[in-house]
C-alpha cells in the first residue's frame, strides 16, 4: 500500500466487502455518521474485492471472511500482505476466525455487532492509518494467513504472534518465547524479561504451537522444552519445573510422566 500523501488526505477512504447486500448497507450507514470518512466502493465477492483493492487503493477495507469467489483470507493472500490496506475482518463465525484474529491482534467484527463495537473498529482503523505502522500490519496479516493454513490442515504452526504493547502492535517470533502463563482471559507471553498479553485462552494458543517444541505442564502454563533446566519434586506430591531463567512453574500430576518422557527420561 502506497503511503504517499496519507496525512494530506482529508478523508479516510473505505472499501466495503461483503456478499450480503444488507450487510454492506449497514456498514455504509454506520460510516455515514463518522466524520472524515468516504466510502469509495463496495464488492460482493472475493474476486471483486481483489480488483477493487488494486484499483482504488483504499485506506481501510471491511472484509467479510466467508464469500463466494474467494474468502477473505484468499483475498489477503491474492493481494499480498504487503499491499493490503488496514483491514477489519467481518465474520459470522466465532470459531477459527476469532481465534486467528485474536492471535494476530487483528481487528474484527463478529456478526451481529453493535453500533458501539463498529465505532471502536473504525476508530482503531483510523489510528493505524495515521500511524502508518505498515511493517507491523503486514506481519499481523501474515499471522492470520498462517492460522488459516494451520486450520486447513497444513503441517505448520505459528511462527510469530502479534501482541499489543503500549498502544502499538508488536510481532514476537515464536522461537523467542520462553513460556506462556494464563492470566485471566489473557495468555501472558514471556520473552526473556518481557511480558506481553494476548486476548486468547491457553488452550487456543496451545493448538497452534509446535508440540515438539512446547509442552503444557499445567492448566495455567506452557513451557518451551529446551528452556527446562530442572524438574523438582516436593513434599505432598507437588512437582515443578525450573526454567533456565529461574522461573518456577507448577506441573500437574497428570502431565508429569509425559513431561519426563519429553525431557528425555529413558
Amino acid at each position: 500500500m502506497s503511503t504517499t500523501g496519507r496525512h494530506a488526505q482529508a478523508l479516510l477512504r473505505v472499501l466495503i466487502v461483503d456478499d450480503e447486500p444488507l450487510a454492506r448497507h449497514r456498514i455504509a450507514q454506520l460510516l455515514e455518521g463518522e466524520p472524515g470518512v468516504s466510502v469509495i466502493g463496495t464488492a460482493a465477492t472475493g474476486d471483486e474485492a481483489v480488483a477493487a483493492i488494486r484499483e482504488t487503493n483504499p485506506d481501510v477495507v471491511f472484509l467479510d471472511v466467508q464469500m463466494p469467489g474467494g474468502t477473505g483470507l484468499e483475498v489477503v493472500r491474492e493481494v499480498g500482505p504487503d499491499l493490503m490496506p488496514v483491514t477489519v475482518f467481518v465474520t459470522a463465525h466465532d470459531d477459527f476466525a476469532v481465534k486467528a484474529f485474536e492471535l494476530a491482534a487483528a481487528d474484527y467484527l463478529l456478526k451481529p455487532y453493535s453500533d458501539e463495537r463498529f465505532e471502536e473498529a473504525i476508530r482503531r482503523a483510523r489510528v493505524r492509518v495515521e500511524a502508518e505502522d505498515l511493517g507491523a500490519l503486514r506481519e499481523q496479516l501474515r499471522v492470520v494467513l498462517e492460522m488459516g493454513a494451520t486450520t486447513a490442515g497444513a503441517s505448520r504452526y505459528l511462527k510469530r504472534i502479534a501482541v499489543q504493547s503500549r498502544g502499538l502492535l508488536r510481532v514476537v517470533p515464536i522461537d523467542r518465547v520462553d513460556h506462556v502463563e494464563a492470566s485471566g482471559i489473557y495468555a501472558e507471553i514471556h520473552v526473556g524479561s518481557e511480558r506481553h498479553l494476548v486476548r486468547t485462552s491457553l488452550s487456543t494458543l496451545e493448538e497452534h504451537l509446535d508440540p515438539n517444541v512446547f509442552f503444557r505442564v499445567h492448566r495455567s502454563a506452557i513451557v518451551r522444552l529446551d528452556e527446562v533446566e530442572l524438574l523438582i519434586r516436593e513434599g505432598g506430591g507437588s512437582c515443578f519445573v525450573r526454567l533456565r531463567n529461574g522461573t518456577k512453574l507448577p506441573v500437574s500430576r497428570s502431565r508429569r510422566e509425559e513431561l519426563e518422557v519429553r525431557l528425555g527420561r529413558i
